[in-house]
């Protein structure tokens, strides 16, 4: 018996929750508001946790460990004792989207009512790069953790989104692109993070899973990564303002996206889950610039 399985078998048996379909008992269930994030240390995994606290949710954030730190976007959260108090807390795990064991303890101790899934090697550039391992976290990591919902007796309880993204659509076959548009993913990431879109309807069609895919259009932070182009124009303008460089180097410079804030995508991310029947969204602004 693999370890894998050991834990399968021990959720199913161990899981307080397994097995009850009454809707009273659900209602009881997610009444509790405690919700896992992967990604949690990434622009919108922050602002997803500022807004969860706020609604008094248990936060559970999935964390890779790493020899250097890797949490500047939460340290904020972690550090201030009053998410600690109360209805609301804010607790960190050590887990990785590669390790499907992990997962299966994680959900079945914590017992969450929701799962944002945001994780992901999210850089089109780096997937030509390190295709395999795209595919291995961005494709294969969502059907762990669907998996381990599922071997935890937890797929009509759990409501889980997945962060999806508009470079599906890639070779643009209409415009707008809507919910219906065709995909035509362009890079290893694309076709990665499509598999993930197609195995949450899979598992939403076979295990009547609260399962969605948020299809997110390009959002910016101050907390956006320094290597995207949004915080590489901001920071090339600051240091050519201090003589510290002389130009920026940009890609194609006529493009046009739809830009919108990361506050605001991560409350449609949480509305998705508060809808009666699971489904599939465009989260956009519908301007481009």
């Amino acid at each position: 018996m693999t370890e894998s399985t050991k834990f399968e078998e021990d959720c199913m048996q161990s899981s307080p929750n397994a097995g009850f379909t009454s809707e009273d008992e659900l209602a009881v269930f997610r009444a509790r508001k405690v919700a896992i994030i992967t990604g949690i240390s990434g622009q919108d995994g922050s602002y997803l946790a500022e807004f969860l606290l706020s609604k008094g949710y248990k936060v559970h954030g999935i964390i890779r460990r790493s020899s250097s730190f890797n949490t500047a976007r939460i340290q904020h959260l972690y550090s201030d004792p009053k998410t600690h108090e109360g209805s609301a807390s804010f607790s960190l795990h050590y887990g990785d989207m590669t390790d499907s064991s992990c997962l299966i303890k994680l959900i079945n101790t914590i017992q969450p009512t929701e799962i944002y899934h945001l994780a992901a090697q999210s850089h089109v550039k780096v997937s030509f790069d390190l295709p395999e391992y795209t595919a291995e976290v961005d494709a294969v990591g969502t059907l762990r953790l669907l998996d381990a919902i599922h071997a935890c007796g937890l797929s009509n309880k759990v409501r889980f989104y997945q962060a999806s993204t508009s470079e599906l659509y890639g070779k643009v076959q209409e415009v707008p692109q809507k919910e219906t548009t065709p995909f035509y993913p362009r890079s290893p990431y694309a076709v990665a993070k499509l598999y993930s879109y197609w195995i949450v309807v899979n598992y939403r069609e076979a295990y009547k899973m609260f399962a969605c895919n948020g299809i997110l259009f390009n959002h910016e932070s101050p907390r956006r990564g320094e290597t995207f182009v949004t915080r590489k124009i901001t920071r090339g303008v600051a240091k050519i303002a201090l003589n510290q460089q002389q130009f920026i180097e940009l890609g194609n410079i006529n493009a046009r996206r739809d830009w919108g804030h990361a506050r605001e995508y991560v409350e449609a991310m949480w509305m998705i889950l508060q809808h009666n029947e699971p489904d599939d969204f465009v989260i956009a602004t519908g301007k481009f610039y």
